[in-house]
């Protein structure tokens, strides 16, 4: 069926795809605005989050996570869990009573000189809802970035770290670099594995890796409690190890390979955004990160009527620039260029709200 032939569900001013926490910012502002709006969510809010290990702390600290003026508060006043932090979402969406399309994927999204058409398909089937502007708050963190490498979809191999207590007493090799990886290599020694690390690089970079992380990973090294394959990456995975090939100076894998045996493998290479919406609806991508083409005093793309807000609007991240900390900005432009009004609340409380150069955040 062509898109065209289906039922009318909704005609809305704003749309908002996606529900993570700037989408809801973004909810929030437009809401008391007075803004008719609806918000489409491919899954539950926070979705993302959900793939975390239990427990796992955010790096950033609370007030830098808090949206729409309501604080985070908790009884140690320390970084806060995922957990934590979804509890909190759910929260903020029963505080303001915001309606969400959860479960409600947007599969198109088409322009044309009265605003958008956008299909979506949840379990019940297709929809076809108009919108006069659309806001896509879809983060950027859609699915694993891939190795391509034989072996990498077998039952013992993940890109997702659930919880270390899957790796008790067993052998893992972790692949990766960066402060997921090294963070999954302490706890997961630290729950009774027996852990590898191997990276393509010579050594860690102490700017891509937390500073109080670090030090304890070279420590375990160093005591062999922890072993560190430099330079080294996989080029194939079997059911009882991986093939890993030694590096040359650009991280590029050699013809010098090696076998190492491994009860379990966890790729903590990197998650990708899924750009389909981006590109179907005619926004500019530009250079080998694909940044989508946008004012940043509006956050409007090229394609008139369509803004982004939160961490999509930097396109492939290879080293992270945008994060929740510094997005909240987002809501605010775009709610002003909308309503012409600067959204009252965002962020922490007024008292705890402070600015951070990309620098400060990235050291935080």
């Amino acid at each position: 069926m062509h898109y065209e032939e289906l039922p009318l569900t909704a005609e809305h001013d704003v749309a908002i795809v996606g529900a993570g926490p700037i989408g809801l910012e973004v909810a929030v502002c437009l809401k008391q605005a007075g803004v008719d709006y609806i918000q489409f969510d491919a899954h539950q809010i926070g979705y993302t989050m959900t793939w975390w290990p239990r427990n796992t702390s955010f790096f950033s600290t609370t007030e830098r996570l808090a949206i729409a003026g309501v604080p985070i508060q908790n009884n140690h006043q320390q970084r806060i869990t995922g957990e934590e932090y979804l509890a909190y979402l759910r929260s903020v969406v029963e505080l303001f009573d915001l309606h969400i399309q959860s479960y409600e994927p947007v599969s198109d999204l088409i322009p044309d000189h009265e605003g958008f058409t956008l299909i979506t398909r949840p379990h019940s089937g297709e929809r076809r809802y108009r919108a006069r502007r659309v806001v896509l708050a879809i983060g950027d963190m859609h699915y694993p970035h891939r190795l391509n490498i034989p072996g990498e979809d077998l039952p013992h191999v993940s890109h997702y770290f659930r919880d270390p207590h899957d790796y008790f007493r067993r052998r893992l090799l972790i692949v990766g670099g960066k402060n997921s990886a090294v963070e999954a290599a302490l706890r997961c020694w630290r729950a009774g594995a027996q852990v590898t690390l191997a990276y393509r690089r010579s050594q860690l970079d102490a700017q891509r890796v937390k500073h109080w992380l670090l030090p304890d990973f070279l420590a375990q090294v160093e005591a062999g409690t922890i072993r560190f394959l430099a330079r080294t990456t996989p080029v194939a995975i079997d059911s009882g190890g991986v093939v890993l090939a030694h590096t040359d100076e650009d991280g590029q894998p050699t013809t010098d390979h090696f076998y190492h045996p491994t009860d379990f493998v966890l790729l903590a290479t990197g998650f990708r955004g899924d750009q389909r919406l981006l590109e179907q609806a005619g926004v500019v991508l530009q250079g080998p990160n694909r940044v989508p083409l946008y004012n940043p005093a509006t956050m409007e793309t090229n394609v008139p009527g369509l803004y982004l807000a939160g961490t999509v609007a930097a396109g492939i991240q290879q080293r992270y620039t945008l994060f929740i900390e510094n997005s909240h900005e987002h809501a605010g432009k775009i709610t002003q260029a909308l309503t012409g009004r600067w959204p009252s609340r965002l962020g922490d409380v007024a008292t705890r709200n402070y600015q951070l150069s990309f620098e400060q955040i990235a050291a935080n």
